[in-house]
């Protein structure tokens, strides 16, 4: 299904253009300059990568890759835990590494985005402790798991690298740990830095003053419908926008949706993590709210000169994904979405 299907109808253009003028600012010059980032976030696969797993990522226009290891956080202690061996190897230091490698290859450029797990809650935004003697065990091996993964940006000439992403309480409780990440960063690697907040906390972060661009995973809740039409998405996303906007310009620093992306399921654009089926590929697909919902973030986003791109949610290697295309996962592989993200792709 093409884009123009979504454009051409003069309500919808009288709202982009609504969108528009709404969070325009001629005036506005952002304090740093960074390449346009049309990106995938690349699933790291259990085995050692065979055959050509990036050619598909060229074919939608995407010349940039966020490559994303793997740390646990166990419930029993607060120490982050990486490079075991019954890790996955994707999401191992040898496994990112060679895949950093391959992509590099491919003449992609490289998000390293290290990640964390938590056994028993998973989402890092509702990771808190109980006491100092406990930060203090995280801050120690977090501290040494980004560090590794800092020195190998470095070495590889990574492009851009991310300290982390979601945390909520530690982040708000322990601000002064991150400022002093951030300034030990610096002295291993070269490229640029980020942080990805989530879509929810992105005003509460103390140290975007300290980093090269604002990283905002880009979940936003649009509507609660099972298929909403694109003008009312785009109509949720004018204030929204206007809050990145000034977001944007107290810092004076680019935007990057280091993730976004919509499932193909009945209410994807709305509360995505309340979703049934939200592991593997489960549930009865609906292809349309994920094409509009791309559509209307793009139409909204991608023309702005403070907004520089991002990684949609997410890419699957050839050998992991066993998709045939009918699958409700975000992925947009297979799917009439991969269209709209090859028109918008190529822009830039």
């Amino acid at each position: 299904m093409h884009l123009t299907k979504y454009i051409f109808p003069s309500t919808v253009l009288l709202l982009v253009f609504l969108v528009l003028i709404s969070t325009t600012d001629d005036n506005y010059v952002v304090g740093e300059d960074i390449d346009f980032m049309n990106g995938v976030s690349f699933v790291a696969p259990p085995r050692e990568l065979n055959g050509n797993p990036f050619m598909p990522v060229k074919t939608i226009n995407a010349d940039w890759v966020a490559i994303m290891p793997f740390a646990f956080i166990t419930e029993k202690t607060p120490e982050v835990i990486f490079d075991r061996e019954r890790h996955w190897w994707g999401e191992k230091t040898i496994g990112t590494t060679k895949t950093i490698e391959f992509a590099k290859l491919h003449k992609l450029k490289i998000l390293l985005k290290p990640h964390v797990w938590v056994r028993g809650q998973g989402w890092t935004g509702e990771f808190k402790l109980e006491n100092e003697g406990e930060w203090l065990m995280w801050e120690k091996s977090y501290e040494k798991y980004i560090l590794n993964y800092a020195a190998i940006a470095d070495s590889l000439d990574v492009d851009a690298f991310c300290i982390g992403l979601e945390f909520k309480h530690a982040v708000q409780e322990r601000p002064e740990f991150w400022r002093n990440l951030i300034n030990k960063v610096r002295d291993s690697y070269q490229g640029r830095i980020t942080y990805a907040a989530n879509w929810d906390n992105f005003k509460n972060i103390p140290f975007w003053d300290e980093i090269d661009f604002i990283g905002i995973n880009a979940y936003f809740p649009l509507s609660h419908k099972d298929t909403p039409e694109v003008k009312e998405l785009l109509a949720a996303w004018i204030d929204k926008k206007q809050s990145l906007l000034e977001l944007s310009k107290r810092y004076k620093k680019p935007i990057v949706f280091t993730e976004f992306g919509y499932r193909s399921i009945d209410k994807a654009a709305g509360n995505q993590w309340e979703l049934q089926h939200h592991r593997r590929f489960n549930g009865q697909p609906n292809f349309e709210v994920q094409e509009r919902a791309y559509a209307a973030l793009f139409s909204t986003f991608w023309n702005e000169p403070w907004f520089k791109g991002g990684f949609l949610w997410k890419w699957y290697p050839d050998q992991q994904r066993n998709l045939d295309g009918q699958n409700s996962d975000y992925t947009p592989q297979k799917k009439p979405a991969e269209k709209i993200i090859i028109e918008w792709y190529k822009k830039h």
